[in-house]
């Protein structure tokens, strides 16, 4: 089968043994909307924030992220098929920076897994996809500890980065924003912090 993102520049490239090859591509908003729209408006996305949305809206969102240089938006494929939709963020210019100390070399992130079925999820598929996660955002972009703050209702996302090697920080209540381009409702989120040298010890 012929890889459709084969054309697309990535800015991570990752083989996993036994699970395949993980490529990180700057999400086209455009593009990538019909694929995203479906994951993102799923009940099982209700954390994600955007049930209820259109796939216009979806593709504004992430075309208004495009305009940000704090935070990036990336469609994560694992052998040719979306596996996974990665945001990054500098926690200084986002919310969860007012719910904890921020430290240089900290970075954000968000990870929205495709649905179970998608290209070939099996058992490990999660381990797998977090781990190419941490090789981009801690060896390639050079930072010092991920920062992830799921909701404290989502109990199967807390355990998964437990599982990673994350460290439990504070429950913390991240703030409402209401600006003309986001709206974001106020959340109770579970902090979680994983160390680079404990990602890739030695």
């Amino acid at each position: 089968m012929s890889d459709p993102y084969a054309d697309r520049s990535a800015v991570h490239a990752q083989h996993v043994d036994g699970f395949g090859t993980v490529r990180v591509l700057p999400l086209d908003p455009r593009a990538d909307a019909p694929v995203l729209h479906p994951w993102v408006s799923a009940e099982r996305a209700v954390f994600w924030g955007m049930n209820g949305l259109g796939r216009d809206q979806v593709e504004e969102i992430y075309g208004h992220m495009e305009s940000l240089d704090t935070h990036h938006a990336f469609l994560v494929v694992k052998d040719g098929a979306p596996a996974a939709l990665l945001q990054t963020y500098e926690p200084a210019a986002d919310r969860v920076g007012e719910c904890y100390e921020v430290r240089e070399g900290d970075i954000g992130v968000h990870l929205l897994i495709a649905p179970p079925g998608a290209a070939g999820a099996r058992p490990g598929w999660s381990a797998a996809l977090l781990a190419a996660v941490a090789s981009y955002v801690l060896e390639v972009l050079d930072r010092r500890r991920v920062v992830v703050d799921p909701d404290v209702r989502n109990e199967k996302a807390v355990a998964r980065f437990l599982r990673q090697g994350f460290e439990a920080g504070p429950v913390v209540v991240l703030p409402e924003i209401d600006v003309p381009d986001v709206y974001l409702p106020e959340k109770r989120a579970q902090l979680a912090f994983l160390r680079r040298e404990v990602a890739f010890p030695g």
